[in-house]
C-alpha cells in the first residue's frame, strides 16, 4: 500500500473512532441532580441517596467500534494502537449500560484500574502510596506548619482569574470560563469551555493550581487534539487517556509550587476512600470518614459522591477513576526522569499533542514521521523552557542512582539523640 493510501485510511480510522466517543461522555451521564444533595442533607446525612441514571443506547457507538474493528487486521504498531482505542471504547459503552449495578465495578476496573491494582514497577499500589501519604503527613502534626489558607475566594472571582490566564495563552481560542450550579468537581475543563462548581470557596493556592490543571493542561491538550486534522482522535478524552491526563495536570501542580500538603492529602483520601467502597463501605461511611477528615459536610458529600457515581451506593462497586491522579503522577514522571536518562528528550513535548496514554508516544512517533501527528501549538510556561525542566529531570534522574535506605539509615543516626525542636512563636 502506498504511503498516500495508508495515510488516508489511517485518517478514516481515526474520524470514525473519534465518531464514536462524542457519544461515551462519562462524567456527564454519570452526573447527579442537585436535588439529590439537597435531599440528603434534608434527611440530616442519615439515609443513603436516590440516585437514577438515564438508560444508555450504546448501540451506535457499538457499531461504529465493531465496523472498526473490522478494518484492524494488521499487526502493525498503528493498528494496534487504533484496536486497543476501539477496545477501551467498548468498554465505556458497556460502563454506562451497566450504572447501579456491580458489573459497573467490573468495567470501571478495566478501564481506571482499582487502588490495588500494580504500578508500573508491578509492586507497588496507588493504595499502598496513598497509606504511605496519609501516614507521612501525620508525622507532621508535631510540626509548625503556619495556618492554612482560608477558602474563602468565590467561583466569580476565580472565572475572572481563569479568563484572564486562557486569554493570555491561548488567545482567540480560548475556552468560555461559567459558573455552574452542579458539577462532580469543583472545577472541569475541556476544549471549548471551563466550568466552575457555584458555592465552592478557594484559596489563592487553589486557583493557581486549577490554572496549570485545568487550563494550562487539560485546555491545552484539548485543543492541541483539535488541531490535529489527520488524527481527530488526538481530540477526544477517553478512559484510556485518563491517567495519562491527569497525572500530567498533577504533575504541572508540582512544577509549579501549586501543590501543597492539604492538596496532596485530598488525592491519597480519595484512593483510600474507594478501597473502602471496594471493601463493602457504603455511601455513609464515606462520606463520614470524608467527614472526620475535613469537617465540611458540603465538600465531603462532593469527595463521597465522585466514589459513588455510577456505582452502588451500598458498597462493593464503585467508580474507580480517581486512582488515577497518584498512578498517573508517578507514571508521567518517571516517564519524563526516564526520558532524560536515555537521551530520548525529543518525545517530552509529545505528551501536550493531544489526548493520549504514555504507551501511545511509540506510535506516535511513527505518526509523527508519516507526517500524521502534528506537534503542540500550545504547551505550559513550565514545558516551553526546556532549559528549567531538562535542568530539574536531569537532576531527579540522578536520585534513581542514590540508594535511599542507607541515606535514611545514615541520617536516622545522625540525629537519634538529636531533641525535637519546638520553636515558640514570639
Amino acid at each position: 500500500m502506498s504511503l498516500e493510501k495508508e495515510q488516508q485510511r489511517i485518517r478514516n480510522i481515526s474520524d470514525l473512532l473519534y465518531q464514536a466517543s462524542r457519544s461515551l461522555r462519562v462524567l456527564s451521564h454519570l452526573g447527579w441532580d442537585a436535588s439529590v444533595k439537597q435531599q440528603f442533607f434534608a434527611n440530616n446525612a442519615q439515609e443513603l441517596p436516590v440516585v437514577t441514571y438515564e438508560k444508555y443506547d450504546a448501540t451506535e457507538a457499538l457499531n461504529i467500534i465493531e465496523a472498526v474493528r473490522t478494518k484492524l487486521t494488521s499487526d502493525s504498531p498503528i493498528d494496534q494502537w487504533l484496536l486497543s482505542i476501539a477496545g477501551d471504547f467498548k468498554n465505556t459503552a458497556k460502563l454506562l449500560q451497566s450504572t447501579d449495578s456491580n458489573d459497573f465495578y467490573r468495567y470501571s476496573r478495566k478501564l481506571y484500574g482499582t487502588p490495588k491494582s500494580p504500578l508500573v514497577d508491578q509492586t507497588n499500589t496507588s493504595l499502598g502510596l496513598a497509606t504511605q501519604l496519609a501516614d507521612l503527613f501525620a508525622s507532621f502534626d508535631s510540626i509548625d506548619l503556619g495556618e492554612p489558607e482560608v477558602a474563602a475566594i468565590d467561583a466569580d472571582t476565580v472565572a475572572t482569574a481563569m479568563r484572564k490566564a486562557t486569554h493570555k495563552m491561548f488567545g482567540e481560542q480560548a475556552p468560555e470560563v461559567s459558573v455552574v450550579d452542579t458539577l462532580s468537581a469543583n472545577a472541569l475543563a475541556g476544549a471549548k469551555r471551563i466550568r466552575i462548581r457555584n458555592g465552592a470557596q478557594f484559596t489563592d493556592k487553589d486557583i493557581q493550581q486549577l490554572i496549570n490543571h485545568e487550563a494550562y493542561v487539560h485546555v491545552a491538550t484539548s485543543l492541541n487534539g483539535r488541531n490535529q486534522d489527520d488524527l481527530k482522535i488526538l481530540a477526544s478524552s477517553y478512559p484510556g487517556t485518563t491517567r495519562t491526563q491527569e497525572g500530567l495536570a498533577v504533575f504541572a501542580e508540582f512544577i509549579t509550587g501549586s501543590m501543597d500538603i492539604d492538596r496532596m492529602h485530598r488525592l491519597a483520601d480519595r484512593v483510600i476512600a474507594i478501597q473502602m467502597a471496594v471493601d463493602g463501605a457504603d455511601f455513609l461511611q464515606v462520606y463520614q470518614y470524608f467527614l472526620d477528615r475535613i469537617g465540611d459536610p458540603d465538600q465531603s458529600f462532593e469527595n463521597t459522591r465522585r466514589v459513588f457515581r455510577g456505582g452502588v451506593l451500598t458498597g462493593g462497586a464503585p467508580f474507580t477513576k480517581d486512582i488515577v491522579y497518584l498512578d498517573g503522577l508517578l507514571r508521567v514522571h518517571n516517564f519524563m526522569r526516564s526520558m532524560v536518562a536515555t537521551k530520548r528528550t525529543d518525545v517530552l513535548r509529545m505528551l501536550f499533542c493531544g489526548k493520549l496514554d504514555l504507551d501511545d508516544i511509540p506510535v506516535l512517533c511513527e505518526l509523527s514521521s508519516m507526517g500524521l501527528c502534528k506537534p503542540a501549538k500550545y504547551l505550559p510556561p513550565w514545558a516551553s523552557d526546556l532549559r528549567f525542566l531538562l535542568a530539574y529531570l536531569t537532576y531527579s534522574s540522578f536520585l534513581n542512582k542514590i540508594d535511599l535506605s542507607q541515606v535514611n539509615i545514615h541520617y536516622q543516626q545522625l540525629l537519634a539523640d538529636a531533641p525535637q525542636v519546638m520553636f515558640k512563636e514570639k
